[in-house]
């Protein structure tokens, strides 16, 4: 397999992946259906954004967050059901099953040792550490450019962060069972080891004294976009939007079987990071995973880090020590 040259690297070599959004398939039907699956990303975001500002303080709380993403989240899966993007990503009721157990481990355990070691511990102590009045003219401007700027603090970290999980090996190993997914759908965001889940979710916008409204409207844009990287529907996403977001088609090269691909495309919500720093592939791919699509059991995604960890170091020191398995040493 030759591969499509991006930069200096050579995408597609080891599996199949589509560059270019040229090469990619568009979602064909009547005038209402192709209005549908072309405006209704934008739609959503602007509805999204516009409700968060406008709303009254008395419904503009937490919980409606939750139910909105809920429901949003609820639409998209029927959505998956009847217009999916690759049949071979259709969900099934193992696959569920998989996927609501990441799911219900992140909105429990998950959130409560975040909580107490995570970001909102770390975000506490910070500020509690800090004159933040030294920062009012930051905390002072619009509330849309405060939510901007949330979203693209927590973004740039989650970058480097997911880019740090690909090049450094005691990271990857609490990112690895992501990666043995085999299928894209709403829900396989969730999918990995806790450790991975935890330090992903680690962020800093909240270290500035973000008005409540403004990280509320951060959340709705993130909800609104990176919402839609691990879907099984195919949209004919504008192209302004395809240059400044990570998409489904760009979350699928980083999942493919190719080993230059997946070192692509690390953004949660913007694309733009990769652009800046030359890991942006335009494309898709429906070959995921590794070791040719092993899907990785729930029971070995929890003890991998460790497992192969602990493998890596005594081969590290076996070879230290001119030791080999099963060969005293002389």
């Amino acid at each position: 397999m030759a591969g499509t040259r991006v930069g200096n690297r050579i995408i597609g070599a080891d599996a199949p992946v589509t560059v270019g959004w040229e090469n990619i398939p568009k979602v064909e039907g009547g005038p209402a259906k192709l209005a549908f699956f072309t405006y209704f990303q934008p739609v959503m975001l602007f509805a999204l954004v516009a409700f968060w500002y406008y709303a009254p303080n008395s419904i503009a709380t937490a919980t409606t967050a939750i139910i909105i993403a809920l429901s949003f989240r609820f639409f998209l899966i029927c959505l998956e059901m009847v217009m999916p993007r690759h049949k071979s990503w259709q969900l099934t009721w193992k696959e569920l099953c998989t996927d609501l157990f990441y799911v219900s481990l992140g909105y429990t355990i998950l959130r409560i040792v975040d909580v107490y070691i995570g970001s909102e511990a770390i975000i506490e102590f910070i500020q509690s550490s800090y004159d933040w009045d030294n920062l009012s003219w930051f905390t002072g401007m619009p509330l849309l450019l405060q939510a901007l700027l949330i979203s693209l603090i927590f973004d740039f970290g989650q970058y480097w962060m997911h880019r740090g999980m690909h090049n450094w090996y005691p990271l990857w190993l609490t990112h690895a069972p992501h990666h043995y997914i085999t299928q894209l759908n709403i829900n396989k965001g969730a999918v990995g080891n806790p450790i991975e889940l935890f330090l992903i979710g680690l962020g800093i916008g909240g270290f500035f004294d973000f008005l409540p409204r403004a990280a509320l409207l951060a959340a709705s844009i993130g909800l609104a976009i990176g919402t839609y990287q691990h879907i099984n529907v195919r949209f004919n996403t504008p192209m302004w939007w395809r240059f400044l977001f990570n998409t489904t088609e760009h979350h699928s090269v980083h999942h493919s079987q190719d080993f230059q691909a997946s070192r692509s495309n690390y953004g949660a919500t913007w694309i733009i990071f990769d652009r800046m720093f030359g890991t942006c592939v335009d494309g898709e791919a429906e070959k995921l995973g590794m070791e040719g699509g092993r899907r990785m059991q729930i029971k070995e995604a929890m003890y991998f880090p460790f497992s192969d960890g602990w493998r890596a170091t005594r081969d590290w020191f076996r070879s230290k020590t001119g030791r080999q398995t099963g060969v005293p040493a002389e």
